[in-house]
């Protein structure tokens, strides 16, 4: 049976397939040459309480459509103002119509580290992150057979990027481990069947290295699940819809902020 995942899959790799067509590799890297060093997002997670990663999300395959965004940038900057670490991008446009012309707009407007999220399976859009001005780019383990993540982990590390590792099981923990994941993402939501477990990361969190910074994904809906992931010992959470929906963002973010700085969260860090 074929999941929203692997539907998600094929239409990234046919439209990867029509970019390849129109930019060359070698014009991606000539860009990327031209970009800012990537900033490390490391010393920023390391820090004690928990980080705030703010996502530009225009749209879900869970709900459809959230918010226009005619201008991802100001939005960024709202965030930023807000006091979020790192701003998350979708570049996908199928479902989540989003475009790498988002991702460089985000870039231009904000000082902050910038994760392009997206389905990668090839060399090519770490490629493309980079030449955009990422500094961070998503792998999924469940879209990447081993070889693969192991593969992208090293390219991604290579050309500059830091790679967000995301799981959803145990399993997926063990294969990102083994393949060399320090950033990792527990994702809440299930990408074959769309549904949110918030108990995911509870679940999961024990079990992966106390030398891997781990990020929360999916359902931040306010300040109480932040607290509830912190305790559980997350050292960021990656929101998207809850503040794309917020009449105001920068409010929404900040108030994220300010209960991920409060004492309670730091867990002797």
């Amino acid at each position: 049976m074929t999941s929203v995942l692997d539907e998600i899959v094929v239409g990234v790799r046919e439209d990867l397939a029509l970019r390849q067509q129109k930019v060359t590799i070698d014009e991606l890297k000539a860009q990327a040459e031209k970009v800012s060093k990537a900033i490390d997002p490391f010393p920023i997670f390391n820090e004690a309480g928990v980080a705030v990663i703010a996502e530009v999300k225009r749209s879900s395959p869970s709900k459809g459509d959230l918010s226009a965004i005619s201008d991802p940038a100001q939005l960024a900057k709202a965030y930023e103002s807000g006091g979020a670490s790192c701003i998350s991008v979708l570049t996908e446009g199928r479902r989540f119509k989003g475009s790498l012309s988002d991702l460089a707009a985000v870039r231009k407007a904000v000082d902050v580290p910038v994760l392009r999220k997206d389905f990668i399976v090839s060399s090519y859009q770490l490629w493309e992150a980079r030449a955009y001005g990422a500094d961070l780019a998503l792998l999924i383990v469940a879209a990447l057979d081993q070889e693969a993540l192991v593969s992208l982990i090293e390219r991604a590390k290579t050309i500059g990027l830091t790679p967000l590792i995301e799981v959803h099981t145990a399993e997926e923990i063990k294969r990102a481990v083994d393949a060399g994941a320090k950033l990792l993402g527990i994702n809440a939501r299930n990408l074959k069947t769309l549904e949110v477990d918030r108990t995911t990361f509870v679940r999961l969190a024990p079990l992966v290295p106390k030398d891997c910074i781990m990020v929360a994904e999916s359902g931040v809906r306010d300040k109480h699940d932040l607290i509830t992931y912190a305790n559980a010992g997350a050292h960021a959470v990656l929101v998207g819809e809850s503040l794309v929906l917020h009449k105001d963002p920068q409010a929404a973010v900040h108030e994220l902020v300010t209960a991920g700085a409060h004492p309670a969260t730091n867990h002797g860090r």
